[in-house]
Order: C-alpha cells, then structure tokens, then sequence
C-alpha cells in the first residue's frame, strides 16, 4: 500500500505545479482588445492592463524618431497618441488611413506605448466594385464568370 501512496503523492504534486504553472502564465499573457472610444472610458483602470488599442491611423501622422515611431490612431471624433518602440519592423500595409492595432501599455500622460503593431489595408482586401456577389474575374478572357 505503501508503494501506491507514493505514487499517488507524486501525482498529486506534478498535476498541483501544472496548474499553478498554467494559471501564472496565463495571467500575464492576457491582452484586453479595445477601442479608442472605449480606451477613454476605462479611467484608471486603462494603466494597469496589457490592451490592444484598434483604430484608423490618422493622416500625416506618421513620425519616425530614430528607433520609435509616433502616430495617432483615430476613430470617430477621438485620437490615441501613440509610441511605437518595439523590435520588428512596421508591417508594410501601415499607412496614413490604414487600420491598425497597437499592442500594449497606457500611460498617464495619455500615450500609449506600443510593443508590438498589426496593420491592415482594407482596400487591399475588397472586391472589385464591378463584380456582383458570387462573380469571379475570368483571367484568360477578360470576362466575369459565376461560381
């Protein structure tokens, strides 16, 4: 019986460290997603959470300072200033009116200091305004065919 005691201890022991290691970790990964809008509204508690922070990049705001670069993100009639200084590289589809998403802290100043930057351009992805729902362009002829 002793033997089986053990074992179960042991058992015990390895499951109770896997789930204080998940719930750890967990805790620190977690990143809230938020609007300009909605990121003006949390009040103090916008400076203790990892967000991230979508909006469109307003027009001419593009700044390169050295290693950071500083832009607004926009959306309706709110502007987030942000400061970018992270690691990788700006994606290429960030631009002036893109829609971006900008990863990290709030400070009390009112900048939000960015680590890590996603960005999309939504033209990019629409289709043709010619093509009715269901149209694909025919490459070979020139022609629209339906699915």
């Amino acid at each position: 019986m002793k033997k089986y005691g053990k074992f179960a201890v042991l058992i015990a022991i390895i499951l109770a460290v896997m789930v204080w290691l998940a719930l750890a970790g967990s805790g620190g990964a977690k990143t809230y997603y938020k609007t300009v809008a909605e990121l003006s509204q949390m009040g103090d508690r916008a400076y203790s959470q990892r967000l991230r922070v979508g909006g469109d990049v307003a027009t001419g705001s593009i700044e390169h300072h050295g290693k950071q670069v500083v832009f607004v993100l926009k959306q309706d009639k709110q502007d987030l200033k942000v400061v970018y200084s992270g690691q990788d590289p700006l994606p290429d589809t960030f631009r002036d009116g893109a829609q971006a998403l900008a990863e990290g802290k709030m400070d009390r100043d009112g900048t939000f200091h960015a680590t890590n930057i996603q960005a999309k351009c939504a033209s990019k992805y629409e289709a043709k305004p010619s093509l009715k729902p269901g149209q694909v362009p025919n490459i070979n002829s020139g022609t629209k065919s339906s699915i």
